[in-house]
């Protein structure tokens, strides 16, 4: 069996995964470049492979259709949107994903950069170290209003998060759990309520046809001047465009992002303002979340091409 992983962090902090594949007695082939594959590279590389464990990479309908020996795709994380999974269905490939292994991991990075934004603690940061001296208002997150943007897994670990503030948790969602807003007391509202409301936005809802720019000029302008934009779900979410406007505008008090429209950003207009916090999809990275995600993703690769059903199959 040829594995290809294209992953640069797979197994990076632990042995576990790679060891779980060696063991199997596959052909394995790295990603060496340093970079994402592009889609070149990627229809030279697929034509023979029989599993793929999949980052951030490009596997479009046209990589897919060549994949002809390809059996099980296995996506190391949560989003989907790089993966086309109408053609794997259709050439009845196995597609399953991470789901669980890096809520935590986002959770926390959403919430500092709430925190972050708040305080203004990279403001701060550079001011100190410049051998500047002066006293930076920030904005408190104590009993302040969050929307989210999302309910699902990592969704609710920011509820969790967000509850230890005593924060009023607005929640917009085309699913409702009622009984998880029940016992931790959020209120479901529609978007344009959550955006009239809330202090904090924070997104964690899946790039799709839907949800493609959903937050833009028409949404900016239903915010408080002085509320904060946080997204480390995808890129494609929030219009850049937009979000620059209403930065330069006024009509926004800051944003942190982790996530854009092309990355890197080395384009971005973004960059050019202060009240904007800029991290690089550091989201899923911290050392546990990168070890369950490689035993998940190995684990379930290992089940498809042995004939078993994985535990997080996608289609």
């Amino acid at each position: 069996m040829k594995i290809l992983i294209t992953p640069r962090s797979f197994a990076s902090t632990s042995d576990k995964p790679m060891k779980m594949l060696t063991e199997k007695g596959y052909e394995i082939q790295l990603n060496d470049i340093g970079r994402p594959y592009k889609k070149e590279e990627m229809l030279n590389l697929v034509s023979d492979i029989d599993g793929i464990i999949i980052g951030i990479d490009e596997l479009s309908a046209e990589i897919i259709e060549e994949a002809n020996a390809l059996k099980v795709i296995s996506k190391y994380g949560i989003g989907l949107d790089n993966i086309d999974i109408n053609m794997a269905t259709n050439k009845k490939i196995i597609v399953t994903s991470t789901p669980t292994a890096n809520l935590d991991a986002v959770a926390d990075l959403a919430f500092g950069l709430i925190l972050s934004l708040a305080r203004r603690i990279p403001e701060a940061d550079k001011k100190t170290k410049s051998g500047a001296w002066g006293k930076i208002i920030g904005k408190s997150v104590w009993e302040k209003t969050i929307g989210i943007i999302g309910l699902g897994n990592i969704g609710k670990q920011v509820v969790k998060r967000a509850k230890g503030f005593e924060m009023n948790i607005l929640v917009f969602d085309i699913v409702e759990d009622k009984k998880f807003a029940q016992k931790f007391g959020i209120k479901y509202v529609n978007l344009e309520e959550l955006l009239r409301k809330s202090d904090y936005i924070t997104i964690h809802i899946p790039l799709n046809d839907a949800t493609r720019n959903m937050i833009s000029y028409e949404e900016f302008e239903k915010m408080k001047k002085d509320a904060f934009l946080i997204n480390t779900s995808r890129g494609g979410i929030v219009n850049e465009e937009a979000l620059y406007n209403a930065l330069r505008n006024n009509k926004l008090r800051g944003a942190a992002l982790d996530v854009y429209n092309n990355e890197p950003p080395r384009e971005s207009t973004l960059k050019e303002l202060d009240n904007v916090i800029m991290t690089p999809h550091i989201g899923a990275y911290t050392e546990e979340a990168i070890e369950n995600m490689s035993i998940q993703a190995a684990q379930n690769l290992i089940d498809v091409l042995e004939g078993r059903e994985p535990q997080n199959r996608v289609n």
